[in-house]
């Protein structure tokens, strides 16, 4: 006889149901967790590692982390920054301590939306984990370069892990469906709009299979077709491609377009996005960035077109503001193009990252004091505006015994042909002093 007061435990999502216990059944991330590959490699070796999983949802970065406690034998403590604050934290590395105590076992730290915590809760992780007293695993789905402090970036490796192919999540779709939908026909159709609607979301994926578990109870189907899916899932799960290609890819194409001055192409895949449900300022955010990458100093009206456009949309909002979206992908993809500072940045920056911290000549140095005069701080200086056409021809502004490196070299198109021509004078100024 079935006690009326047994407690019964609520049934697990499909999601936690089918989360790997294994390495070996972990379905994506090859680059990471295949035979001879970083986190392959750390979990073999049995040495945990403070880092930082950074990814889109539904990739795995909880499951990396969970497999992680289980291989090193180690306690697994998860808080979630959207919820938590920094008493959580101190409570987390209370029981860490409490576990090295009693069991002597080590404790893995496990934060997800750790980009959601502020500088002052991020610096709190720093002591215990130089201590080593936890081994700190950070999930993001923001770039980490922006999101994280540097000091904590500094402490961790930062593992990029990637959306789930189709095949990938084919794989994914074949192990659930008889959990799922034992005995419930899919039809090829079906099984492929499913996975495109996914869009490289693992979790995604698997909620999706059970709304349509719960319709197919509900209706008594037994073959599931494309259509079924259509009508099960709603508008919101429609995804920014219609035939299989990921959003990255469209948001590829979008950039694209633009950088190869197709206008026509560029609207068309804006709308596509748009019509797929992106978030427009998204779109917005990309477009700026086309403005600097792709256009820069040919047309320096582009990067404020892009961003007003984007205020534009904040303003108006859908479906007004989108029109703005569309005229700044149009102006961005007929203006001129160059990617000559986009290079010549890059440039700068691979070489003080490489080379030695060199001084600021004395001559260009601050002197606000009369000690610092004294010293030869801006000795010998010259003031440019009281040279000839402004210019201090054959000054150098380089530290002492670099030799000059040319980062920016003007495409000769739109503006930057002028700036070409102005920067050629100069050059020529330079070499006639130099004589």
């Amino acid at each position: 006889m079935n006690d009326l007061f047994e407690k019964r435990e609520p049934q697990a999502p499909l999601a936690e149901a089918l989360r790997p216990r294994t390495l070996d059944e972990v379905v994506g991330q090859a680059h990471l967790l295949g035979p001879g590959k970083p986190l392959r490699l750390a979990f073999e070796a049995k040495k945990p590692h403070s880092m930082i999983l950074w990814g889109p949802p539904g990739v795995g970065k909880t499951t990396i982390a969970r497999l992680m406690a289980q291989a090193f034998n180690a306690e697994f403590i998860a808080i979630s920054a959207v919820f938590s604050g920094v008493k959580d934290i101190r409570d987390a590395v209370q029981r860490a301590e409490l576990e090295l105590q009693q069991h002597g076992r080590h404790t893995i730290l496990f934060v997800d939306e750790v980009h959601r915590f502020n500088k002052a809760q991020q610096d709190a992780f720093l002591p215990f984990v130089e201590r080593g007293l936890i081994t700190f695993v950070g999930a993001t789905t923001e770039n980490p370069s922006f999101e994280v402090i540097s000091a904590l970036l500094s402490r961790a490796a930062v593992y990029v892990l990637q959306p789930l192919s189709d095949a990938e999540l084919g794989q994914l779709f074949d192990r659930a469906q008889p959990v799922a939908l034992d005995g419930i026909g899919f039809s090829q159709p079906a099984r492929q709009l499913l996975i495109g609607y996914a869009d490289g979301d693992a979790r995604r994926l698997l909620n999706m299979l059970e709304q349509i578990a719960t319709a197919t109870a509900e209706t008594g189907c037994r073959e599931i077709d494309d259509a079924f899916v259509k009508n099960t899932l709603t508008q919101n799960l429609r995804r920014f491609d219609k035939g299989g290609d990921a959003f990255y890819d469209q948001i590829s194409a979008l950039h694209k377009s633009v950088r190869g001055s197709s206008p026509d192409a560029a609207l068309y895949w804006l709308t596509r996005m748009l019509d797929g449900g992106a978030d427009p300022l998204y779109i917005g955010r990309r477009i700026i960035r086309m403005a600097v990458e792709d256009i820069g100093l040919a047309d320096p009206r582009a990067l404020r077109i892009a961003l007003d456009a984007c205020e534009t949309y904040e303003r108006l909002g859908s479906p007004e503001g989108e029109l703005a979206l569309a005229e700044a992908a149009l102006y961005l993809a007929v203006a001129p193009k160059s990617n000559a500072a986009y290079l010549a940045y890059n440039s700068a920056r691979e070489l003080v990252a490489n080379d030695k911290s060199r001084p600021v000549p004395e001559h260009l140095r601050n002197a606000p004091t009369k000690l610092m005069k004294e010293l030869g701080y801006g000795r010998d200086y010259r003031y440019a505006h009281d040279e000839p056409e402004a210019y201090a021809a054959g000054e150098n502004y380089f530290p002492d015994n670099m030799n000059a490196p040319k980062f920016y070299e003007p495409a000769p198109r739109g503006l930057e042909a002028r700036i070409r021509e102005r920067l050629e004078h100069l050059r020529e100024l330079d070499r006639k002093a130099k004589k």
